[in-house]
């Protein structure tokens, strides 16, 4: 019994480290990027803060912008001046008292560009980590090079139906190019059901076969289940075939770095569409208590999972801020194009109705991603 109470903190502790790890890493450089910009275009920021809710710690720096970490590590903010709460939303009693020296250092008395372009740079500074981990990652541990071949087909697979036979070497997958076994496993995995076409190489001679990857329950390494589509072939290494890593250099590495996170910017396309035309599962869709599981297992692996997962969750979180939500940040730049086009802001109204509806938008998908996690852990 002690060893069982001994073992489950131990994987509590690991997800909770893991977890604040993580979503600390990446919400700091999404304010970064806000705030950065805000520097620049000569906004007075007046907090930045890591977390909601009281304050446990912080300090003024000699700008006046005060840092602190809160009590609720859920997310973060950057505070500017005009604004009312942490949304950004505009402070207007104290907007219309400013004299012109305070308006000059009021994020809503900018000019619309200067606003977008304040807003954007916190989903793009997550892509940028994004790249600059991948890139890392590549840099230090090589680039995969397993040959993309097939050594063993699945009875009943999909990879049966389509026609493939052992030897057979992966070119190219809907045109895109197949570099490693890792590669296609990869874009296998995360197709959204629909028919994929393969170029392959067989006796020195280059044919095409269609397959539409099935879907599989298998388990990882931690007793995990998970619903993934495969198409039922194995790769093993022979003798004579190349090492499973190659070294690259600085500029290779940022190409790997770009092209991992347009991988997972179009999977996640493909996955929204699956939802919209039915061959997805909303239940794939994870919440908080899924990201604190995750990040306890790869922590229990070593810090590049970390790392890795830490790369993937910013991806992620950049492009959910760019939905046009009001509320998120998709949801100002969407304001601020209708601002654009207008010539005058929306109405004070319409964009509290808006910032209503993202907020009720936003909460209803929390409430469901933690329900899917506790539906996971209930079966699993």
């Amino acid at each position: 019994m002690f060893e069982f109470f001994q073992h489950s903190f131990s994987v509590l502790g690991h997800s909770l480290i893991g977890f604040l790890f993580v979503l600390t890493v990446v919400v700091f450089f999404h304010e970064l990027g806000h705030f950065l910009i805000a520097r620049w275009a000569g906004v007075k920021v007046l907090t930045f803060s890591l977390g909601f809710g009281p304050e446990l710690a912080g300090f003024n720096d000699r700008h006046g912008t005060r840092w602190r970490i809160s009590a609720v590590p859920l997310g973060g903010y950057v505070k500017f001046f005009g604004d009312e709460s942490e949304a950004s939303t505009p402070d207007t009693e104290t907007l219309g008292n400013m004299t012109a020296e305070e308006q000059a250092g009021s994020f809503h008395h900018k000019k619309v560009w200067p606003r977008a372009a304040i807003v954007a740079a916190g989903p793009i500074a997550n892509f940028l980590l994004a790249i600059l981990i991948f890139a890392g990652m590549a840099l230090y541990f090589g680039k995969p090079s397993s040959i993309p071949r097939v050594d063993a087909i699945q009875a009943d697979s999909a990879a049966v139906a389509a026609g493939f036979q052992v030897g057979d070497v992966v070119i190219s997958i809907d045109g895109s190019a197949v570099e490693s076994f890792d590669d296609m496993k990869r874009i296998v995995s995360t197709s959204s059901g629909s028919q994929l076409v393969f170029k392959v190489k067989r006796d020195g001679a280059e044919i095409t076969l269609s397959a539409t990857p099935l879907i599989r329950e298998e388990k990882d390494v931690f007793g995990n289940s998970h619903k993934v589509r495969m198409l039922g072939i194995q790769h093993t290494p022979q003798p004579g075939d190349p090492k499973s890593a190659t070294p690259v250099g600085y500029l290779e590495s940022l190409k790997i770095g770009v092209e991992q996170v347009w991988f997972i910017i179009t999977s996640t396309f493909k996955f929204v569409g699956s939802l919209f035309v039915g061959t997805g599962s909303t239940g794939d869709l994870g919440g908080p208590l899924r990201i604190a599981q995750l990040s306890g297992q790869a922590a229990s692996l070593g810090f590049q999972y970390l790392l890795g997962l830490c790369a993937a969750l910013s991806v992620s979180i950049g492009l959910l801020n760019l939905f046009p939500v009001p509320l998120l940040d998709g949801g100002h730049l969407l304001f601020y194009s209708v601002e654009a086009v207008r010539g005058r802001p929306l109405s004070a109204r319409a964009q509290e109705m808006g910032s209503r509806i993202g907020l009720g938008l936003v909460l209803m998908l929390m409430v469901f991603v933690t329900y899917n996690d506790i539906l996971h852990f209930a079966s699993s």
